[in-house]
């Protein structure tokens, strides 16, 4: 098993965002996360990356205990993750958004190899690398923002409600590439995402979170059939 999260709590002062809750992903799953705002998705992710500290818990990666490891630590061990509304760095150029990507990590096998991979799946990328970020559409920017996480060649990858803020077909567009990256290239994806329907459509398995706990799980073909699940999120 890639990630596992036993009876893991977040807590802030007096609320607990998150409240024992155990999920699995195993190597080559994309897994969401699903549930309305509030719920606690970005904490879970916050908490797997090491963001924010937990209450109580733990969490494993590829069998190792990695609850109180730093973020960087992490990071070094092939966990990457995309913020919520891309949060790109608007005055650097794309190509300097996608090295930061790199920071920290020992060099290893051939950086113009791996540009030239990201430029294969985001060609809109390669044609704006000069570019400042800050003149990207907010699609072409939550691209840059996966892109920067990819470049490193990460296990795991953590994202964070993808389709915030964009327009109903840059959402379908984002959610084929999370699916390509993991049906194509093996990608171990973690998605907590508010539209239910387009993360579990792409996913194996899936979480819905109520209000810190988790109500239903199961295969995300079943949970997209499951009728309390499509009165509360799917309509």
């Amino acid at each position: 098993m890639l990630l596992e999260v036993e009876n893991l709590s977040v807590t802030y002062g007096d609320i607990e965002a998150v409240r024992n809750l155990d999920f699995l992903l195993d190597q080559g799953e994309l897994v969401s996360i699903v549930g309305a705002n509030g719920a606690g998705k970005t904490s879970i992710l916050n908490a797997v990356m090491g963001i924010t500290p937990i209450h109580r818990g733990r969490i494993r990666f590829d069998g190792r205990d990695i609850t109180r490891l730093p973020v960087h630590h992490r990071a070094r061990l092939g966990i990457r993750v995309v913020p919520e509304r891309s949060r790109v760095f608007p005055r650097l150029t794309v190509l300097e958004n996608i090295m930061i990507g790199l920071y920290g990590l020992p060099k290893q096998g051939s950086v113009q190899g791996r540009l030239d991979w990201l430029y294969g799946i985001f060609p809109r990328l390669l044609e704006r690398r000069g570019q400042l970020a800050s003149t990207l559409s907010g699609g072409e920017q939550q691209q840059l923002a996966i892109a920067r996480a990819l470049v490193s060649e990460p296990r795991l990858l953590l994202v964070d409600e993808v389709s915030m803020g964009l327009m109903p077909k840059l959402v379908d567009q984002v959610f084929e590439l999370l699916g390509q990256l993991n049906r194509d290239h093996g990608l171990s994806i973690l998605l907590v995402e508010q539209n239910a329907m387009a993360s579990l459509k792409i996913s194996h398995r899936g979480y819905v979170m109520e209000t810190g706990t988790c109500g239903y799980q199961g295969p995300a073909a079943e949970l997209l059939e499951h009728p309390k699940v499509k009165e509360a999120y799917l309509g």
